[in-house]
C-alpha cells in the first residue's frame, strides 16, 4: 500500500471548497526573505513574481487585502523562544531593509498591514477580528516560508473555520524538500490547494 493509499484510505484530503467571500493574505513577502544570505532562497522570489498577478485581481475585485511583516523592538525587549530558535530573525525591526514588503507588492491604501512577532499571522494581531468585520469566508494564503509562517497562518485559519486555499505557485521556501512535504501535509489536512490561475478562473 503507497503512503497515498494510506491517507485516502483515512479519509484524508477532502475539499474545503471556496466560500462566497475570499480574502487574500501575503506572508513576510519582505526584502529579507528574498535574500539567501538573510531568510530567502529557494523558490521564494518565482513565488513572489505570481502573488504580482493575483494581487492585481484581487484588487480589482475588491478582496479585503492583507500584508504581514515580522517586527521586533530595536531593542528586542518583545523578542522570545521564536528568536532564541532562530535569532537573526531579530534583525528584522520597524526601520530595518529586512523587514520592508518587497515593491512588487508594496500595500496599497486601504490594505491591512500586520506586524506579527510569531509565525502565524494570526498569534497575537488583529487578523481575526479584520476578517470577522469584512465577512470574509474564505481565506487564499500566499508568502513566505512554505513549512514556516505559511504554515503556521493556514493551520490557525482553519481553526477558525476559515475555507483555507494555500495558493502553490504563490508561497515559497528556502529549500524544496519543505516546501512539496509542508504543501502535501497542508493539502491532507488543512486546506486546499489550489495554483493561482485556477483560484483566479474559480472566483470569476
Amino acid at each position: 500500500m503507497s503512503e497515498l493509499d494510506i491517507y485516502a484510505r483515512q479519509g484524508f484530503a477532502q475539499s474545503i471548497g471556496l466560500g462566497r467571500k475570499p480574502a487574500l493574505v501575503m506572508v513576510d513577502f519582505v526584502l529579507g526573505f528574498t535574500d539567501p544570505e538573510h531568510f530567502g532562497g529557494g523558490n521564494i522570489k518565482p513565488a513572489i513574481d505570481r502573488t504580482v498577478g493575483l494581487l492585481t485581481v484581487a484588487r480589482a475585485r475588491r478582496w479585503p487585502i492583507a500584508h504581514t511583516r515580522v517586527v521586533y523592538a530595536d531593542d528586542g525587549s518583545d523578542a522570545g523562544a521564536f528568536t532564541r530558535k532562530a535569532p537573526g530573525l531579530r534583525k528584522l525591526t520597524e526601520t530595518s531593509p529586512l523587514s520592508q514588503i518587497v515593491e512588487e507588492l508594496r500595500p496599497a491604501e486601504g490594505e491591512l498591514i500586520i506586524r506579527k512577532r510569531q509565525a502565524s499571522a494570526f498569534f497575537g494581531t488583529e487578523f481575526a477580528s479584520w476578517l470577522l468585520w469584512n465577512q470574509v469566508d474564505t481565506l487564499l494564503v500566499t508568502g513566505c516560508t512554505t513549512s514556516g509562517c505559511v504554515r503556521a497562518t493556514v493551520v490557525d485559519a482553519v481553526a477558525y473555520n476559515l475555507r483555507t486555499i494555500v495558493v502553490t505557485d504563490c508561497v515559497g521556501d528556502r529549500a524544496m524538500g519543505p516546501h512539496e512535504a509542508n504543501l502535501f501535509d497542508m493539502g491532507q489536512k488543512y486546506a486546499d490547494l489550489m495554483t493561482s490561475d485556477e483560484v483566479v478562473a474559480a472566483t470569476a
